[in-house]
């Protein structure tokens, strides 16, 4: 059977590959030859795991959301990657790179930022590792994630606020991989999400396949079978859905519902919903859809949410949605909000914005009372607390 994982050159489908400027050719290659072995080494993953269960905190656990599940008249559980430490799933894929790039000699660590999440998370290893944190974040960003700044700075990261474009997530890309190309010798790029040149999908998506490993034990412990009907995450990059579905992706039994970014709309141009309006292009390296003009310029996205204010998604996803393999449902601004409230109040767990487009698609799915749906909750809602308040302000 083919495989909805990534082949040998790099690609999932016709998605994919490295597509980089030639100063940074050498620095993609020796990432491309290093990463497997690296991660397969049996003093990385001692490392690795140690870290995962006494610094992060996993396993984090899956909870039975019952009042919720009452709601839709399913039975919904919840992984809860909101309890790690940082507060989101980026902590995986963080500890993971860092191991990776101290094992190449690498010394310096530059990272880019939408919601602080990864920011933090990247911030924390550097920390921890004592090694030199550059973070690359778009200037509305800084302002609406303002506490993720100073938790960031209070690390000993530099945040470099990006004003071009409109100043979020796909801009502070764009400088990252400028610092990049002026310092290719020393320094490794921790990518937050599964986007951007081979082979950091894959590796992305590896770090994080901890999540669905969780799920398979925990299911089984807690259900009897080690597989849910219907694994359902939020989407941007896609490194939480990525970890989410990484070890079923390829089992047909399990339904895969990915929910991105409607903004106010997806025919409003005030969107980030990439499947539902994106054409195939390049973008930061890979191929795979992208929200453009008719001539190939890159549309500005929008979304409430600083995460998934992206106008691309990772080539594994947009290989998923592209072959019928996962369903990919936008999720408006105010149907997220609804979610995030109506979570807080069944189950008193306030979800990060990012998370709450997943809860927002629930209204929008027809389960079946015997269904076991599991979805993830990638970040806690601290960060988004002021938005959240002020969304009814309005």
């Amino acid at each position: 059977m083919e495989s909805y994982l990534v082949d040998q050159e790099g690609y999932y489908g016709e998605f994919g590959g490295a597509y980089v400027p030639e100063i940074l050719h050498k620095c993609v290659e020796d990432l491309q030859q290093a990463y497997l072995p690296i991660i397969g080494s049996a003093d990385f993953q001692h490392e690795y795991r140690a870290l995962l269960r006494d610094y992060v905190g996993r396993p984090s656990p899956l909870y039975r959301a019952r009042r919720l599940s009452e709601r839709y008249g399913t039975q919904i559980w919840l992984k809860r990657e909101d309890l790690n430490h940082t507060g989101a799933h980026k902590i995986n894929n963080t500890v993971g790179q860092i191991l990776v790039a101290r094992r190449m000699g690498k010394r310096r660590i530059i990272a880019e930022t939408g919601a602080g999440q990864h920011g933090v998370a990247t911030a924390t290893v550097c920390a921890l590792m004592d090694m030199e944190c550059i973070v690359y974040m778009g200037e509305t960003d800084v302002q609406r994630q303002h506490i993720n700044v100073e938790k960031m700075k209070m690390l000993g990261a530099t945040v470099v606020p990006v004003t071009s474009g409109n100043k979020t997530l796909k801009d502070a890309t764009n400088e990252a991989i400028r610092d990049w190309c002026c310092h290719p010798a020393d320094t490794f790029y921790i990518i937050g999400s599964t986007v951007g040149p081979h082979p950091y999908p894959d590796m992305v998506a590896r770090l994080q396949s901890v999540i669905s490993e969780e799920i398979k034990v925990q299911l089984l412990e807690q259900t009897g079978r080690d597989w849910p009907d219907y694994l359902m995450a939020c989407v941007g990059g896609g490194s939480n859905a990525g970890g989410t579905i990484y070890h079923y992706i390829d089992d047909p039994r399990v339904k895969i519902v990915l929910a991105e970014a409607g903004g106010l709309g997806v025919d409003s141009g005030k969107t980030a919903a990439t499947i539902a309006l994106g054409q195939v292009g390049i973008l930061h390296g890979a191929r795979s859809y992208v929200i453009q003009s008719p001539d190939g310029q890159i549309e500005e996205p929008y979304s409430i949410s600083a995460g998934l204010d992206y106008p691309g998604i990772g080539p594994m996803h947009a290989n998923l949605a592209a072959r019928g393999r996962a369903r990919v449902i936008p999720v408006n601004d105010d149907e997220a909000v609804a979610a995030a409230y109506e979570l807080t109040r069944l189950e008193g767990i306030i979800p990060a914005l990012e998370s709450a487009h997943a809860l927002g698609a629930l209204p929008k799915m027809q389960f079946r009372p015997e269904d076991i749906v599991v979805l993830t909750v990638s970040g806690r809602g601290d960060k988004d607390i002021e938005t959240y308040l002020n969304y009814y302000k309005r």
